[in-house]
């Protein structure tokens, strides 16, 4: 009787003994092993039930439907790549916040926030049609108020290609890159409502049809003009708009004498402006490579010529403005890797490793004449030196693909075919763009207006156009030497000096 229960204690006891062998050796692993990928192991579970799951559900069996898991892959690219490429727009607003003064800082981080909003807009119900529609050589003429379907756009429809609303996604952020460009080149003096119905309209008609010439089969496209991910059809576009914006609206107050001597007007933040440089570097990372508009192998290729060219600019840039000036400017150094990066865009697909070097580091001498040459020669005041990147070497840029391209480039044995095609691609879209802009400008000179009052101006146009500051409480001495503090500040300034 009483060995039963002595055999179901031993048999206990045994189990014990297991179950603490188990749990010493459990606890041995785990303590061996970091929280952070411990918690993977659940995650991982998940996500592999929820991968078998969505492929039984979308009918996969076998290599035969890898043309579907292709276009899921080329679909989330682009989404990846559409999301750098918006997050873009935080970097003009750093970089022209942090070149501007600080009176201004509002103005500059809502006119770059809102451009987005408003070309998203006019780019869903008229630019998008306009660009991508089927249509002639010049011009789309279906598709408008972009609704999903990729008919009007002669595309084929999810699942037998990527969806179109990830190809309007990626558009729309080019898009309004070329409106946020204008920002810069018209800081710090232009009225708020006439550069939001500047930049709907440039997005809505002029960027959409020249556009159409080149990356939708248009006439520029057949002559055999090439501009893989935009030099001139984003950058030089926003730039013609800067230039002719910047001179109808004239220089900022102070900035010329009347003996023509030029006064330099610093801007108030260089840390935010570098920030700004750098996010645009990487955005970068999904504007180039991004138009390939698939996940193939050439992204890591495209990936690389950028970066290289980048590099090379800022590095050009730097010793052209140290021996020029007498020293490393920093402002020259974040314009140079940006002219870099404009360079290339063009030819991020076409040229060579050393060839991208070269391109780059020729955009980077270029960048700081062209901004002596428009601050101190053309007098146009272009606060970003706007024109100067993106105008400038985008023209650069888009001929560099017809001198060093690995097919049809002068210097590769083509001939001087390409470069004659970009140099036509260059004056047409230049043209156009130009006196579309002219005719823009004006008409909004001669009905709301398009510059701010000169009080506003001496204010700053945070309190004239906002009615608020960037930095409450803070007030730099060289703005209250030009007169450029805030009503709210004046009896507490006024005592100070």
């Amino acid at each position: 009787m009483v060995t039963i229960p002595r055999k179901r204690g031993l048999r206990r006891s045994l189990k014990e003994n297991q179950d603490s062998i188990i749990l010493n050796f459990i606890s041995k692993i785990t303590s061996r092993i970091s929280p952070y990928w411990l918690a993977c192991i659940p995650l991982t579970a998940i996500i592999v039930a929820v991968w078998d799951g969505a492929a039984m559900a979308q009918g996969y069996d076998g290599p035969e439907d890898l043309e579907q898991v292709k276009i899921v892959l080329d679909t989330v690219f682009l989404l990846f790549c559409s999301v750098l490429v918006i997050f873009m727009n935080a970097g003009f607003a750093m970089l022209e916040t942090g070149f501007c003064r600080q009176k201004n800082a509002v103005n500059i981080l809502a006119k770059n926030l809102i451009v987005f909003a408003i070309a998203t807009i006019a780019y869903w119900a008229i630019g998008f049609g306009l660009m991508y529609g089927e249509g002639n050589g010049f011009i789309g003429l279906q598709g408008f108020f972009f609704n999903g379907d990729g008919t009007p756009y002669g595309d084929a429809n999810y699942p037998e290609a990527v969806p179109a609303a990830i190809s309007f996604l990626f558009q729309v952020a080019f898009a309004a890159t070329a409106a946020t460009i204008v920002s810069g080149a018209v800081a710090e003096r232009v009225r708020f409502d006439a550069f939001l119905i500047f930049s709907a309209l440039l997005v809505a008609i002029s960027y959409a049809v020249t556009g159409h010439w080149v990356w939708d089969g248009g006439w520029l496209s057949e002559l055999g003009f090439s501009d893989f991910a935009g030099s001139t059809v984003v950058h030089s576009v926003g730039g013609w708009a800067a230039l002719v914006g910047a001179a109808v609206l004239g220089p900022r107050q102070g900035k010329y004498s009347s003996d023509g001597k030029v006064s330099a007007i610093p801007g108030h933040n260089m840390s935010i402006a570098t920030l700004g440089c750098l996010i645009l570097w990487i955005g970068w990372f999904g504007f180039n490579p991004g138009s390939e508009l698939a996940a193939t192998a050439n992204v890591p290729y495209i990936a690389v010529t950028t970066n290289l060219a980048a590099a090379a600019g800022g590095i050009t840039a730097t010793f052209t403005s140290w021996l020029k000036d007498g020293k490393p400017d920093l402002s020259m150094i974040i314009n140079g890797i940006l002219a870099g990066l404009v360079g290339i865009t063009a030819g991020c697909a076409s040229v060579g490793y050393f060839s991208s070097i070269i391109i780059g580091a020729i955009a980077g001498i270029i960048v700081v004449y062209s901004v002596a040459m428009f601050d101190q020669v053309l007098k146009i005041d272009d606060p970003v030196g706007a024109t100067s990147v993106h105008l400038v070497c985008g023209i650069w840029g888009t001929l560099a693909v017809g001198i060093f391209a690995t097919e049809g480039g002068l210097l590769t044995g083509g001939g001087v075919a390409l470069l004659i095609n970009q140099i036509i691609g260059i004056l047409s879209i230049g043209g156009f763009t130009v006196a579309f802009s002219f005719i823009v400008w004006y008409a909004l000179q001669a009905t709301v207006g398009i510059r701010v009052s000169g009080e506003e101006e001496v204010k700053g146009l945070d309190i004239g156009e906002h009615g608020m500051e960037a930095y409450s409480g803070f007030v730099k001495e060289a703005d209250i030497l030009s007169g450029g503090f805030s009503s709210s500040y004046s009896d507490e300034v006024g005592s100070e000096v």
